[in-house]
């Protein structure tokens, strides 16, 4: 499990396909700290390191989540969020978040607001998703509050130090980012039958 509080970036400097599925060399400061077998959030995905080498870790992606997520994208240069996974004795700062995406969303638009940025997105809303005013949303494994929200469609707002130390700073419109909706939001959605 994890909160959407984003611990540091890192970039991609290798991506090696192996039949369907693609292996992810990453370099952070978090790198030499990781374990094989660990599961970490990168941009909200789960994935579990599989390799830990002079300031690199590896992660492996298989074929579902490269056509759920905006995986297939990255290449070398990406820049992606990275958290992992909560402590039990460690503070919930963020919401729950699983690190399994729902679905891909889109930017719309980016505007700077003295300060600090909107960010809007739009996403299917055909797949059942929902946000709800002032309810949580994790952006590429960032927990955020979302406001304007409306069928398919939804805002937030990105204060100067969320803005420099995740992936907000390179994200402009077009861009596609990783989707991960309110887990309780979702249960209430199946148990009222909607």
């Amino acid at each position: 499990m994890f909160t959407g509080i984003i611990e540091t970036t890192g970039e991609i400097t290798k991506v090696e396909r192996e039949g369907t599925n693609v292996h992810f060399s990453v370099r952070s400061n978090l790198s030499g700290e990781l374990k094989i077998d660990q599961s970490v959030a990168h941009n909200g995905v789960c994935l579990t390191v599989v390799e830990v080498k002079d300031g690199i870790h590896v992660v492996t992606a298989i074929d579902e989540t490269l056509q759920k997520t905006n995986l297939a994208s990255w290449k070398t240069g990406t820049v992606v969020n990275l958290e992992r996974c909560m402590v039990a004795n460690g503070r919930f700062d963020g919401h729950v978040v699983q690190g399994h995406v729902d679905q891909i969303g889109t930017v719309t638009q980016v505007q700077q607001q003295d300060g600090s940025w909107l960010f809007d997105f739009e996403y299917d809303p055909s797949l059942g998703n929902v946000t709800v005013e002032k309810g949580s949303i994790c952006v590429n494994g960032t927990s955020l509050t979302c406001f304007n929200s409306e069928e398919g469609s939804f805002r937030v707002a990105i204060i100067p130090y969320t803005y420099e130390h995740t992936c907000f700073h390179q994200l402009k419109a077009g861009d596609k980012v990783n989707l991960e909706f309110d887990i309780i939001g979702k249960y209430v959605k199946r148990l009222l039958g909607k």
